[in-house]
């Protein structure tokens, strides 16, 4: 393949979650998948109105602007803004759909923790993600495989050790992927906000500031999730 070919068949890596708030587990788990997968073109994907969640600490404006202040100085990220501007609930289906709309045979490599891969059979139209993007699965020593029934044997099917696979076509892979997951928590942050305590050192100081301008969090106690 040539230099043009290879460049024009980059691919490019979706990290999505709430964000609610951004913090350092999220960034580090972000920075090590772009390093071991090897991409120029990281997008951090804010959900909008999440499918499997009912709720949110802050609303999506709110969210998308603290993941912008958290990336603004890492040249790697980027903040796609597309479910946030979607109106309704939030499906990775059609933001995949979207995606390879726009940058045709390029790999699209999904990253997503082992929990909610353990769950992805509960997504919308989860069959089809396959179709349209490969899988990177990041685990913990401590993460649980969960896959079961038709899941566990598509999954099974599709497993590879190999990064460079998931660069040679445009979807349908699933890798493995080792990342430092800091024991930090978003619901765990929300409480120290509401508790008047100081999440210094968990998430960016650019995202406190904002946190605290605009008051989030603090009104009442955030449920568990």
């Amino acid at each position: 393949m040539t230099a043009s070919a290879t460049k024009s068949r980059a691919a490019i890596g979706l990290f999505g979650g709430t964000f609610d708030p951004v913090h350092y587990g999220h960034l580090r788990a972000a920075l090590e998948a772009r390093e071991t997968l090897g991409l120029d073109d990281f997008r951090l994907l804010p959900a909008g109105t999440p499918a499997l969640r009912t709720f949110t600490g802050a609303s999506a404006p709110h969210r998308l602007a603290m993941l912008q202040l958290a990336v603004e100085a890492y040249p790697g990220f980027s903040v796609d803004d597309r479910e946030i501007r979607r109106p309704g609930k939030s499906y990775m289906v059609d933001t995949l759909r979207e995606i390879r709309r726009e940058s045709g045979d390029k790999p699209l490599i999904l990253v997503i923790g082992q929990d909610a891969a353990n769950d992805l059979d509960q997504w919308f139209e989860w069959r089809t993600l396959f179709s349209l993007a490969h899988l990177a699965i990041m685990r913990r020593p401590e993460s649980r495989i969960g896959w079961k029934g038709e899941l566990r044997k598509i999954i099974e099917r599709r497993l590879t050790g190999e990064v460079g696979q998931l660069h040679e076509c445009p979807a349908g892979r699933v890798l493995p992927l080792a990342v430092t997951q800091l024991a930090i928590s978003a619901t765990g942050i929300r409480k120290q906000f509401s508790a008047g305590r100081s999440p210094r050192f968990l998430l960016p100081d650019p995202v406190i500031e904002y946190i605290r301008k605009n008051a989030l969090y603090f009104a009442a106690q955030a449920p568990k999730g």
